[in-house]
């Protein structure tokens, strides 16, 4: 008995109209369905087909599209994380010969200051969301790959707070010195060990981590005063440009409850002077900033993306017990928590995709911690 399945198929698609056969593949059931039915007709009364009548009833795909939308979501989100390992393994050998974990008479744990925290050193991922997507849940230092054609670095992904994170910046005890040359903050500096020591992960590692994967990231940045007391902001669609643009930062919407500094503050007069939207990063040594009579970062002690001057500054002096003066607001700012002249105790930086997929961590840890 001869089957004609796709000639009939293909006559009753044509058949049932452009509008009716977007409604039925709405809903995969639905068509499958469909399908099934228009098989076993073929079958028993070949040439008959399925009658039009069916094609119309669409109430049920309609009553689905909410769930069938969240289910490609997901998938998207997985096919992105599955993207970035199967990169990795045609990029990446997982097997290091002596020699490559020795430079001369001094080791690279020496030279690149490797963590005795949890992490694994070897497997190379784009950040750490395709970290977490290999279910490694251990909030720890990593080392990642952005791109291919660049070497790996360490940075600190924390695992807490839905997971994935890839912390960019890191000040918790005044240990490090954040009045730094126009070359260090490009390379990156600070101390890789523990998961509170200090560090900027480098200018061009962070438009890296932003030009690659997903063209969104979102930028959350923790705080915590004096008195332990915590906020936090988030911005959307977070941006750096190369070093020929001076690395210009560009955000989108922000939410939160540390206010949006970022944006100049709530007072509309002074957002002109000091919202970091669209400025070039300025250290003592190259300044690119918009105040004319002098150089921020060298007023400020720290190198930002200063305007005339900021409403921010968590690469500033670090000041102990918060409450601060001196000739110039050159504190760890955060203006619309606790103004110009108090210095937080503690601030991160991260930055992820928007759309990674939110799910329990194993340890519960997060950067935050003191």
């Amino acid at each position: 008995m001869p089957v004609r399945l796709g000639a009939s198929v293909t006559e009753e698609v044509r058949s049932s109209g452009e509008e009716n056969l977007i409604n039925l593949l709405k809903c995969s059931h639905v068509y499958d369905h469909f399908l099934l039915q228009l098989a076993l007709r073929e079958i028993i009364f070949p040439g008959r087909g399925l009658k039009k009548s069916k094609l119309k009833d669409k109430d049920i795909c309609l009553l689905d599209n909410n769930k069938l939308r969240q289910k490609l979501k997901h998938l998207q989100d997985l096919l992105y994380l599955y993207e970035l390992q199967l990169k990795d393994i045609l990029e990446n050998t997982y097997h290091r010969t002596k020699s490559e974990l020795f430079s001369g008479n001094r080791s690279v744990q020496h030279e690149m200051h490797l963590p005795t925290t949890s992490g694994n050193l070897i497997v190379y991922e784009q950040d750490c969301s395709a970290v977490y997507g290999r279910k490694s849940t251990t909030s720890g230092y990593y080392r990642i790959r952005p791109r291919a054609d660049r070497e790996p670095f360490l940075a600190f992904c924390d695992m807490s707070d839905g997971g994935g994170w890839t912390v960019i910046q890191r000040r918790s005890n005044g240990k490090e010195n954040f009045n730094r040359k126009w070359d260090d903050y490009k390379q990156g500096f600070g101390k890789f060990q523990g998961k509170n020591d200090e560090y900027w992960l480098g200018n061009e590692h962070i438009q890296d981590l932003l030009a690659r994967g997903p063209r969104e990231k979102s930028l959350k940045i923790d705080l915590m005063d004096w008195h332990g007391e915590r906020r936090y902001a988030i911005y959307e669609n977070f941006q750096l440009a190369n070093e020929q643009e001076n690395y210009r930062l560009w955000f989108g919407t922000y939410s939160g409850n540390a206010g949006d500094a970022l944006s100049g503050g709530s007072n509309f007069e002074d957002q002109w002077s000091a919202s970091h939207r669209g400025m070039q990063f300025t250290t003592f040594d190259k300044d690119h900033d918009q105040f004319l009579a002098g150089n921020c970062a060298s007023e400020n002690k720290g190198g930002w993306w200063f305007n005339r001057c900021h409403a921010v500054n968590l690469n500033g002096q670090y000041y102990k017990r918060g409450r601060y003066s001196g000739p110039h607001d050159d504190g760890l700012v955060w203006s619309t928590w606790h103004g110009m002249w108090y210095s937080l105790k503690y601030s991160a930086m991260k930055i992820r995709a928007p759309f990674f997929i939110d799910r329990e961590s194993g340890d519960g840890e997060n950067s935050q911690a003191i």
